[in-house]
């Protein structure tokens, strides 16, 4: 892989698996004065939340649906956040122990190669179905464009340019493949604005309509229908607090690198997204009740607020794809060049032929997958599954290793070390039980079959 290529990747990778923000990474040789001074704890919590807040956003209401109702959502939620915030602080712990400055640098430093191979995988799975629910998106804003630009048109006609195969195949390929190309990203830094303006005015959206006259338009679940359902909600979480990825480039880019201010800058974060994410699912849900879509967008009625949402989340979802096409294919290429053991400039050989082939092919298969894959929920459920891994799985195996060595030095050791070992421990059971749960449910659900979402608003 060459610097280009590395350097990007630890830059976007900092940004999380949730959406594409600017952030400068510090790097060991402190290039430039801003480097060497960092970041405050205050700004840090605001990157943060830059990283964290995303496309699961719209998604959450449907997820408090399933969970059976908002009491149980949340009571999910709550148990969760203390197993995200716990890992958190493990990364980071750990990361000061090796003094490393990315979440793959933490896995290999701490458990070794093969680790760090499982790492890349994961990291390559969650982008690649991260691309198709951003595919699936752009679907579903087309289709509310559409329904308020010529509704008779769209719903009784039919015509073939307006099927979502169509419409999403051609502009994907106009708008999106392009830009894929590029051995380095760093153009979309600025545009990314848009998507957090995007995400903030839906935000926005949502909690007002709620507060406007409006009809309750279902029935508002209030338990689950069985215990198996209260994990619905799971991969949901999963996907919008996997912040794991980019804490630990933030956190190394701190002015004053030390768990102490670090917990300042975790705790004013987590408080802010789950205040975000918490209302806006609870007063989206409560809107609509059991006729809620996958995609909240797509329950309301097509007004001109809503469309401008619709027209934000698209120009997000056009500059954001190439980001996470650009993350697994990195992850792709250090699979690939462990797989073979190649050297790096075995690596670097061939690297524009390489990068061609794999973004062709990566399009391709992500582009078919959005076309029949029916809504955002069902990817998101599969992502959800694979941050958990992230959320648990790897925080469990570092902390674990690293009391493991402690133990192992014949030291007398405190007994804080063996409590750490067993939470590690709790995390890799913990961690192993959900994303094999919920990797199960979604392939069950997948084979009884899902429906597109539709609301009354769409065609019938």
């Amino acid at each position: 892989m060459s610097c280009e290529i590395n350097h990007c990747a630890t830059k976007y990778l900092a940004n999380g698996l949730n959406e594409l923000k600017p952030l400068a990474v510090c790097s060991s040789s402190q290039d430039s004065t801003a480097e060497k001074k960092g970041s405050g704890w205050f700004v840090s919590a605001f990157l943060v939340v830059n990283s964290t807040l995303g496309a699961g956003l719209l998604n959450f209401p449907m997820a408090y649906h399933q969970a059976g109702g908002v009491l149980a959502a949340v009571i999910v939620q709550s148990v969760l956040m203390v197993f995200v915030v716990i890992g958190i602080f493990i990364m980071s712990y750990c990361s000061d122990t090796k003094g490393s400055n990315t979440y793959q640098d933490v896995v290999l430093s701490i458990c070794g190669p093969k680790a760090q191979l499982a790492c890349a995988i994961s990291i390559a799975i969650s982008c690649f179905y991260t691309c198709v629910t951003y595919l699936i998106l752009i679907s579903d804003q087309w289709e509310l464009i559409f329904l308020n630009v010529s509704y008779d048109h769209y719903c009784y006609s039919n015509p073939f340019y307006m099927s979502r195969a169509f419409i999403t195949s051609v502009t994907s390929i106009a708008f999106i493949l392009p830009l894929c190309f590029p051995k380095r990203i760093d153009f979309l830094n600025y545009v990314s604005i848009v998507g957090v303006i995007g995400i903030l005015y839906v935000v926005g959206l949502i909690n007002i309509k709620y507060f406007l006259p409006h009809d309750n338009q279902g029935i508002i679940a209030t338990r689950p229908h069985s215990l198996i359902d209260v994990f619905l909600v799971v991969p949901q979480i999963c996907f919008s607090y996997e912040c794991h990825v980019s804490m630990i480039p933030i956190y190394s880019c701190m002015a004053k690198r030390n768990m102490r201010e670090f917990s300042k800058t975790v705790t004013l974060a987590m408080i802010l997204c789950v205040l975000i994410y918490t209302v806006t699912a609870t007063l989206g849900y409560l809107q609509f009740g059991e006729t809620i879509t996958n995609d909240i967008l797509l329950s309301f009625n097509p007004t001109a607020d809503v469309m401008v949402a619709v027209v934000l989340v698209a120009v997000k979802t056009y500059t954001t794809y190439p980001v996470f096409c650009f993350l697994g294919k990195s992850a792709f290429d250090t699979v690939w060049g462990m797989c073979w053991k190649m050297s790096p400039e075995e690596i670097l050989h061939r690297e524009k032929t390489r990068r061609v082939i794999t973004t062709l092919v990566w399009f391709t298969l992500t582009l078919l997958l959005s076309i029949f894959i029916p809504n955002i929920g069902v990817a998101i459920e599969i992502i959800g599954a694979f941050d958990a891994v992230f959320i648990f799985v790897f925080p469990g195996l570092c902390l674990l290793k690293t009391m493991q060595n402690r133990i192992e030095t014949g030291e007398k050791q405190p007994k804080t070390v063996h409590v750490l070992k067993g939470i590690a421990i709790a995390f890799l059971i913990v961690g192993v039980f959900i994303f094999g749960l919920t990797l199960s449910q979604s392939i069950m659900k997948d084979i009884r079959g899902v429906k597109r979402d539709s609301s009354i608003f769409t065609c019938r």
